[in-house]
């Protein structure tokens, strides 16, 4: 099977990574305080004492981990303790520091007690993690200027500061870096009525009608995660204009979702036909990932990355040293008979 290269990287409507598509949007509907952050109660409670105990103290907040699946916030969070902090906000990307010069430049930036931010944390070089170690731990920063015996070393004193590290792979992150982070926290999927909330909030700003039973609709699909239910909303918009009175009602999102192949569960045809091979190609499994992809014409990085995830939580698909195997639950979404054998609740064929 021949792929153009837009084929290949044509990004799914129910991809949680961010798109340049979502850029301006996902900024102006980004809360500014966590009262109005919806979801993560949990973290929120906590994050907000550990705030308030720093500006009480007049310190700088403790370094910050959030980790979890794309698309539930960890952006907007970081800008949300920044902005509760009163204090400055720099963002930055793991792979955009590609020499220690350059985490140099940004950290002798910044002003007390300051937030940087730095996304995909664990993809950050070692040599520039290593020089990060210092700066966490005793505010300190050590340069070698020179090369050979006439290289000498110069540590510099940094102002107080707290870092924000996102990352939705914690386990690809060293332990040194991990544990110099003295709050850590992991970002759950949100429920449907966080999502049909956020999707109510994000139609007010957008200026855009929208029933509440209509938000309900677009939240039960948008696979537990904010920025995908903000994506499906600006697609259902289109269809209400087009098909109906500008209004976004359940019979309105219902139509539109079904035209985009995304079904009531937030499954598209790229999961469908995964679960379909596995099922109908290989007897439910065990196959391996790298013959799915093949036999389905897709990328195994995207099949692990961004399918699996989904589709485990929903109990439609495991994992097993021999591969991967479909569940009794998928045959059951899918409308497929199990085999005569019969399949357990795991997945694995009984005889």
């Amino acid at each position: 099977m021949i792929q153009t290269e837009d084929m290949e990287f044509a990004p799914r409507v129910i991809s949680p990574e961010n798109t340049v598509e979502d850029g301006d949007t996902e900024v102006s509907l980004r809360p500014q305080s966590l009262h109005e952050y919806v979801g993560q109660d949990k973290v929120k409670e906590k994050i907000a004492v550990y705030i308030e105990a720093a500006k009480r103290r007049g310190e700088p907040l403790d370094h910050v981990l959030l980790y979890g699946p794309p698309g539930l916030g960890k952006t907007t969070l970081s800008s949300i303790i920044a902005h509760e902090l009163g204090v400055n906000l720099r963002v930055t990307t793991g792979p955009a520091i590609e020499k220690p010069g350059d985490l140099v430049s940004l950290l002798t930036g910044l002003s007390d007690n300051d937030v940087l931010f730095i996304d995909e944390i664990h993809r950050l070089s070692r040599p520039v993690e290593e020089l990060l170690y210092p700066a966490l731990e005793d505010r300190v920063i050590d340069i070698i200027i020179g090369k050979g015996p006439s290289a000498r070393s110069i540590r510099m004193d940094l102002r107080p500061f707290t870092l924000i590290g996102a990352t939705t792979r914690a386990g690809q992150l060293s332990a040194p870096l991990r544990d110099r982070f003295g709050v850590i926290e992991r970002l759950e999927l949100y429920s449907k009525e966080q999502l049909t909330d956020i999707v109510r909030r994000s139609a007010m700003i957008l200026g855009i009608p929208c029933e509440t039973d209509g938000a309900a609709e677009i939240a039960g699909r948008a696979r537990g995660t904010p920025r995908i239910a903000n994506r499906l909303l600006k697609r259902v918009r289109d269809f209400a204009d087009v098909l109906g009175n500008g209004q976004i009602t359940r019979e309105i999102a219902a139509i539109a979702l079904s035209r985009l192949e995304i079904d009531k569960l937030g499954l598209d045809s790229l999961d469908r036909r995964m679960l379909t091979m596995i099922i109908k190609g290989y007897g439910g499994g065990p196959v391996g990932l790298e013959t799915l992809a093949s036999a389905i014409g897709e990328e195994s990085v995207t099949l692990e990355d961004i399918c699996e995830p989904f589709l485990m939580q929903l109990g439609f698909l495991g994992r097993t040293p021999r591969g991967r195997i479909a569940t009794r639950l998928a045959y059951d979404h899918l409308g497929i008979k199990p085999p005569d054998s019969g399949v357990k609740d795991d997945g694995q064929l009984s005889f």
